[in-house]
């Protein structure tokens, strides 16, 4: 048995294809761990879906912020961008069985020793917090109210978190921080328009992971979303967005036995797109 954790897809299917190819991956065996955005700005979104959905409880996946927004363009709430690649899937016979695929997955996983989420972890949230955080979320995307959710979903404010706040504001810090963050002040006031490297923060900014006091730094925290990390490996850390879509590579890491313990596996990306 093998386990894996793959950084950002974003629709690119045939390097999907190539890396569980090059892995010999078998869904009988071994198991994935896909740390979001599964879908957008690559060719073939509707395709990566069905792969996934079909490899079943072999293929774990988590929701990024393109994930979370081609479910609100699904239900009306937000217009598809100029640079959304989305329109096979809202298109598809399947699309229906594939967006409620979608709001099935989850928010945040801890499996192996490792938490797993799309971008970061405040400052203050120990792994269990953001486990039951992230808990909160998935209950709203798979009941009732998702719709109503999603129009609320979307801004900036507040920046950082409260554990008294309520309802959808409360709900939206959450979103951020697990599907958006990459740089905060110490005390963890989130920054959303930086995507630079980690060495160039903003002022008064640092790398989430880079917090002071971060309580989730005796923990391993894999993530994907920030690709111009390039794959990052710490004793504590495992960035796996290596830029796919963009002309990089689509990353796999092997746990061993320990999570940071392991081997790097990348393919060349065939379908990269322009940025923008």
């Amino acid at each position: 048995m093998a386990l894996y954790l793959i950084g950002d897809v974003q629709g690119c299917d045939v390097a999907l294809g190539q890396l569980l190819e090059k892995i010999d991956f078998s869904p009988s065996r071994d198991t994935l761990y896909l740390l979001g955005d599964l879908v957008n700005r690559g060719p073939a979104s509707e395709a990566t879906l069905r792969r996934l959905m079909a490899l079943g409880d072999a293929a774990q996946c988590l929701l990024g912020n393109h994930d979370l927004h081609l479910l609100a363009i699904h239900h009306g709430v937000r217009p598809a961008l100029k640079h959304d690649t989305v329109h096979g899937i809202l298109q598809a016979p399947d699309r229906a069985a594939l967006m409620d695929w979608l709001r099935h997955r989850r928010m945040a996983l801890w499996a192996h020793g490792c938490l797993m989420v799309h971008a970061g972890v405040l400052p203050s949230w120990t792994a269990e917090t953001t486990l039951a955080l992230a808990a909160e979320v998935e209950a709203v995307l798979r009941g009732n109210a998702l719709a109503d959710f999603l129009h609320h979903m979307y801004g900036n404010e507040p920046r950082a978190w409260s554990p008294q706040l309520q309802g959808a504001a409360r709900w939206r810090v959450i979103v951020n921080a697990l599907t958006r963050l990459r740089f905060c002040t110490p005390d963890g006031v989130m920054e959303f328009t930086a995507k630079e490297a980690a060495g160039k923060a903003p002022d008064g900014h640092v790398p989430w992971f880079d917090a002071p006091h971060r309580q989730t730094d005796g923990v391993t925290v894999a993530f994907g979303h920030w690709s111009t990390l390039g794959p990052t490996r710490r004793s504590n850390l495992l960035a796996l967005d290596t830029g796919c879509v963009w002309g990089g590579c689509l990353s796999a890491w092997r746990l061993g036995d320990s999570p940071t313990r392991g081997e790097l596996i990348q393919v060349k990306c065939p379908q990269a797109q322009k940025p923008g």
